[in-house]
């Protein structure tokens, strides 16, 4: 066996993974990408921010919890050892698209920028204990997850199409609408992380630094914002259907728009019942699950074909035969 093999191609000539694995090990990095989202909203409303009060470390004398570990400790230092769990995921999708045949190098690359915005947010986060909690690193901690969930759903897409020329199925005007759709609900996710940065849930019991900003106000421009991407959800339905677009793009949209409502109703429930730590949890579940949504009405607005099989080259084992001169008759 030559030397020159790296690591990933010994993998290949002994595993070869099937398109339905690679296809799943990328869905199971959009699932933990929304759990890792999930577990630092409780470490948040928990008030288990300072659980582990350095980084690296847990404490200043010990990596992991000592033996007077506190619950609050037990669910920051839980959260963080997710962080390598999220990496053992990547890691197996990563190894499994290099090992198949023939290889994606674009979902390779992508489970390498995974990675990448993993161990950079891990960063972040030990930011965030060194600095008691800035509320405005914490938005950008929450905003490199978003960053991370929707590289996985790029990848995961990828792995369930071809490798050919994307072509749209609706025409520009709608592609257009769906941008505008697309970037108002990242300013909802945007101005909700303010929100989380100004309002009560500060991470911890003690008195942490907020966004000096009324988060009253600043949750009413979040609704404002959430009726405005309702609209443009209703819009782009009717348009789709008065244009008679495939019936996978104009269902995406209905899925969309239950998801709207559902964390709508969420949103309300928690206002108007003084922000309970469980409900405002389920609506930061919820904000995954409306950006999952707005990215599959995206996706299924186009279609990238399979490669052509190229032309098995010529062996060079056959001699063309010239044909012969035919006869002369006399």
């Amino acid at each position: 066996m030559p030397n020159s093999l790296n690591p990933f191609e010994l993998i290949a000539r002994r595993w070869q993974p099937s398109a339905r694995f690679v296809r799943r090990a990328a869905l199971a990095t959009v699932v933990m990408a929304v759990v890792i989202v999930v577990t630092g909203g409780a470490v948040r409303l928990t008030e288990s921010g300072l659980g582990c009060d350095t980084w690296p470390k847990c404490t200043s004398g010990s990596l992991t919890p000592t033996s007077d570990m506190t619950i609050h400790t037990a669910i920051e230092f839980g959260n963080r050892m997710l962080t390598y769990v999220l990496c053992v995921f990547v890691g197996v999708l990563i190894i499994a698209a290099r090992a198949r045949t023939p290889v994606r190098r674009s979902v390779t690359r992508l489970g390498w920028v995974q990675f990448w915005l993993i161990m950079s947010n891990a960063v972040i986060g030990g930011i965030i204990v060194l600095t008691g909690l800035n509320p405005y690193i914490v938005s950008s901690h929450f905003l490199l997850s978003t960053a991370l969930l929707t590289v996985a759903m790029v990848v995961w897409q990828r792995t369930r199409e071809g490798d050919g020329a994307p072509r749209d199925l609706v025409a520009r005007p709608v592609r257009q609408l769906t941008g505008l759709l697309v970037g108002t609900t990242l300013t909802l996710i945007l101005i909700g992380t303010v929100v989380t940065g100004a309002g009560p849930h500060a991470g911890d019991a003690r008195e942490v630094h907020r966004i000096p900003l009324d988060w009253q106000e600043i949750t009413q421009l979040h609704v404002d914002f959430v009726y405005i991407v309702l609209g443009l959800t209703v819009a782009l339905w009717f348009t789709l259907r008065a244009l008679k677009a495939p019936a996978a793009a104009r269902r995406t949209v209905l899925e969309l728009l239950a998801v709207l409502l559902l964390q709508g109703v969420i949103g309300y429930v928690q206002y108007f019942t003084h922000l309970p730590e469980v409900v405002v949890g389920l609506h930061m579940f919820g904000s995954c699950l409306v950006w999952i949504a707005v990215l599959r009405v995206f996706f299924a607005q186009r279609e990238r074909p399979e490669l052509a099989a190229p032309a098995p080259a010529p062996t060079g084992d056959h001699e063309t035969v010239q044909p012969e001169p035919a006869a002369s008759s006399r």
